[in-house]
């Protein structure tokens, strides 16, 4: 039994396995109304979600922030400095520089320079006893890289156990339910540059895996490819072909990561998945043009997970 709706600026399908029709709609009711808390929250796409009032704040007035974005600003700080700044949520002046809500525009030096002045966490001071956030400038978050991922890992904690296994797919960022490997589901991961074309499909028994390319919402404007994703170091778009997909039990970490690498590129990338012992799969075309063939590289945990005979899909022990 499937649902499908309309949340944190993208298409989110639910999917329940089930033979009581009755259950399966009540369960997905619940995990819908779960996703739309965090959209509450953390949506950049409404004005009036959490994220979106604290962006609005005057420059110097603190503002109460809830409880789960309280527990949250520590692990997405944390992950700003481990990822050499290419995980930043702060970046939402560039995103408006680069108009990437408005169908993309390309900034004059000026404008792009004022932008990013405005980003990184020492703009914002976070107080974790009162839980309360304040603008030292007008910088602004955004959840792009961590919204969906947030969602994902509420669904798992109130509903990892539900009765009914079930898959979630928000916006590209899949979730499942912990059942045994036997119930596995199959999870697509698109062609690189052509979305509706399946490069390779695995079977996901547990955790989360997402996925960041640059084939979705990138635009050429005066000559110049825009794309969705920016790097937070030069301020400007990653113009890349192919895309990354990450998988991690915890669906915020495979979310933040899957940018972060993407950012980096392959070859950095690559490097970082290994020496953290991380689950990533990097596809780019080797050719430009309809026919051109897709090249796989991964890193040694996704192969063991999910390309060999006898893979599994989830870690041994999770």
């Amino acid at each position: 039994v499937s649902r499908t709706v309309y949340l944190m600026g993208t298409r989110t399908t639910l999917t329940v396995r089930t033979a009581d029709r009755n259950e399966a709609r009540r369960q997905l009711e619940r995990m819908v109304r779960s996703l739309e808390q965090t959209d509450a929250e953390l949506s950049t796409w409404r004005a009036d979600s959490e994220l979106g009032v604290l962006n609005q704040q005057p420059v110097g007035q603190s503002f109460g922030i809830s409880a789960p974005l309280c527990r949250m600003w520590p692990e997405l700080t944390a992950w700003y400095d481990e990822t050499g700044k290419t995980f930043d949520p702060t970046i939402g002046a560039l995103i408006d520089a680069w108009g990437l809500r408005r169908g993309g525009r390309v900034p004059s030096p000026a404008q792009l320079s004022a932008a990013r002045v405005l980003t990184g966490f020492d703009h914002f001071d976070f107080d974790a006893v009162e839980c309360r956030v304040t603008r030292k400038v007008h910088a602004s978050l955004d959840a792009g890289a961590f919204g969906k991922g947030a969602g994902l890992r509420r669904l798992q904690r109130d509903y990892g156990g539900a009765s009914a296994p079930w898959l979630v797919d928000l916006g590209g960022q899949v979730a499942v339910s912990e059942r045994p490997v036997a119930n596995a589901w199959p999870v697509a991961i698109a062609h690189p540059d052509r979305r509706d074309e399946v490069a390779i499909e695995i079977r996901l028994a547990g955790g989360s895996l997402a996925t960041s390319g640059g084939s979705e919402r990138s635009w050429v404007i005066a000559g110049q490819g825009v794309s969705h994703i920016l790097d937070p170091r030069t301020g400007r778009p990653v113009n890349r072909r192919g895309s990354v997909s990450v998988w991690h039990q915890d669906p915020l970490v495979a979310d933040v990561l899957s940018t972060a690498l993407y950012v980096m590129g392959f070859e950095e990338g690559l490097r970082y998945a290994e020496a953290n012992g991380l689950a990533a799969i990097f596809l780019t075309d080797a050719l430009a043009g309809d026919g051109a063939a897709v090249v796989t590289r991964a890193s040694h945990l996704f192969r063991q997970l999910f390309l060999t005979a006898d893979s599994s899909g989830v870690p041994s022990g999770s």
